[in-house]
């Protein structure tokens, strides 16, 4: 019988406490604080897409067979009945339209894709712009890079698997780009692919990839991505009440956990309307792949439209050095860009430390954009570079819907991928000023109440009152020293008289 006075529940909690220390541990763990802000919301996204991803990925794996091997189709869709294809792609017809739910299971699969890549996107922007990526948080930059290039291989894998004519396409590229490799080239593309182009191996070693390697890379990194926001300080907009010691917003128990439950159930839910309502990749359009056919117009998923941009945008230059050519026009966008892109990234958190000296002491609240002019005009800058690229990727589409020359369109983007970079980083540093001036002179001045009243000169003059409405990291007051923001290290915000009103 129960101790009197004791609950057996509460006897029960006690029992399992003394054999594993679940609640002693997990109660730090429990009260862990996170900020509400909208902003901290596309890590989540990132993660609640890739659960979709997995869920789906595995319900997928039960149906699809990796085989380059030629079978006659028998199944459900009329129009390609008879048609020699790939086993890949004659799976893929039949998880399409034999298998009950597996069309609207493919394309919920294809879609969460898509949102977990740019999830991953802007994501990196939010910590860019806000600076957040600074001591302690350099790893888990770093980890936020490598995942974004793991999300673009696994994206790319995944696209290549069905083995129709738009991803054989896209497949005829990667060789090509690996046979532009000086020396080695023809051996990484032989080894790669298991003979010559399109050989037999290349789908079954996509799809290992595709399940294992890929996905257990990404389920690693994620996990010590969360073990690490967990362990470190989060970030926080500089608002009162907030320092570099503390963080205020809501406990993970149960605030944040219902909130982001429910986060989780609209991305599951928003994958699955557009799984049934948004028509994606409909290979049974495309047909299956053949090496002597390209298809019209077509174009590669948004996230590597940008090295599908560069490939078409650098000149057809070539060199010949000792017997061997140098194919500059596709090792140039195709490696080279891409390799210097991603050392950029990895590298600025420690190359901006080391110019402002804002590597010595550890940084938990957030810059807004606009305190930032230098790394706000970078992070425009290669945003519009990025979209140049994007947009040169469709030159031949962009070109037949205006009637426009192709020739002409992609002199106006070369000449726009080095002119447009520039132009933005000018404007952005000048907005930010701007928008700071603007802003100073609101704290100084107060709002206009609309009222008029008539000085003692007997002029006129509109009435002002303390502002009220303040957005998110925004001061209170202004500052009292001269602004510093052209070196890119705001100046300190002082504490000072109320803000003057008439």
């Amino acid at each position: 019988m129960p101790t009197a006075g004791i609950h057996p529940g509460e006897r029960l909690a006690d029992a399992a406490d003394a054999r594993l220390p679940v609640l002693d541990g997990g109660g730090p763990l429990l009260r862990k604080t996170f900020p509400d802000h909208w902003s901290f919301l596309l890590g989540e996204l990132a993660l609640y897409s890739l659960a979709v991803l997995l869920l789906t990925g595995v319900w997928l794996t039960f149906f699809f067979h990796p085989g380059m091997g030629e079978v006659v189709y028998h199944g459900r869709y009329v129009p390609l009945r008879g048609v020699r294809m790939s086993e890949a792609f004659a799976s893929t017809l039949h998880i399409s339209f034999d298998v009950r739910g597996g069309l609207l299971v493919r394309q919920m699969h294809h879609w969460a894709a898509l949102v977990f890549v740019g999830a991953i996107g802007l994501h990196l922007l939010r910590i860019f712009f806000t600076g957040a990526f600074r001591r302690p948080r350099e790893v888990n930059w770093i980890i936020g890079v490598t995942l974004l290039m793991l999300a673009l291989a696994e994206g790319f894998a995944g696209y290549s698997l069905p083995d129709d004519l738009l991803s054989g396409t896209g497949l005829r590229i990667a060789q090509g780009i690996m046979t532009s490799v000086p020396v080695v080239g023809t051996y990484m593309s032989m080894w790669v692919f298991g003979g010559e182009f399109p050989a037999r191996d290349i789908v079954s070693r996509l799809y290992g990839m595709h399940i294992l390697l890929l996905p257990g890379a990404l389920i690693a990194l994620v996990t010590l991505h969360l073990v690490l926001v967990f362990r470190l300080k989060h970030t926080q907009w500089h608002e009162p009440g907030r320092t570099e010691r503390n963080v205020v917003g809501k406990p993970l128990f149960p605030q944040f956990t219902a909130s982001s439950t429910g986060l989780s159930l609209m991305v599951l839910g928003t994958t699955a309307l557009l799984g049934a309502l948004a028509q994606i990749n409909p290979v049974w359009t495309y047909g299956p792949y053949r090496p002597d056919t390209v298809s019209t117009g077509s174009q590669p998923d948004w996230y590597v439209g940008f090295l599908e941009g560069a490939l078409r945008l650098v000149p057809p230059w070539e060199t010949n050095i000792a017997g061997h050519t140098l194919m500059w026009n596709v090792l140039l966008p195709a490696i080279v860009l891409p390799a210097l892109l991603f050392l950029v990234l990895y590298a600025y958190p420690f190359v901006e430390q080391r110019l402002t000296g804002e590597g010595r002491a550890p940084r938990h609240l957030c810059d807004r954009p606009r305190e930032r002019p230098v790394r706000t005009g970078l992070g425009v800058a290669g945003i519009t570079f990025y979209g140049v690229l994007l947009l040169a990727g469709g030159n031949d589409v962009i070109a037949a819907g205006f009637r426009i020359s192709v020739n002409a369109l992609t002199w106006i983007l070369r000449i726009a991928l080095v002119v447009a970079p520039v132009i933005a980083f000018l404007l952005t540093r000048r907005l930010c000023h701007a928008l700071r001036e603007a802003e100073h002179e609101r704290l100084a001045e107060g709002e206009e109440d609309g009222m008029v009243r008539q000085t003692v000169e007997g002029g006129y003059e509109s009435g002002h009152r303390p502002p009220t409405r303040f957005r998110a990291g925004a001061p209170r007051r202004p500052p009292l020293t001269a602004d510093a923001s052209r070196t890119g290290t705001p100046s300190p915000e002082p504490p000072g008289p109320a803000p003057r009103h008439r």
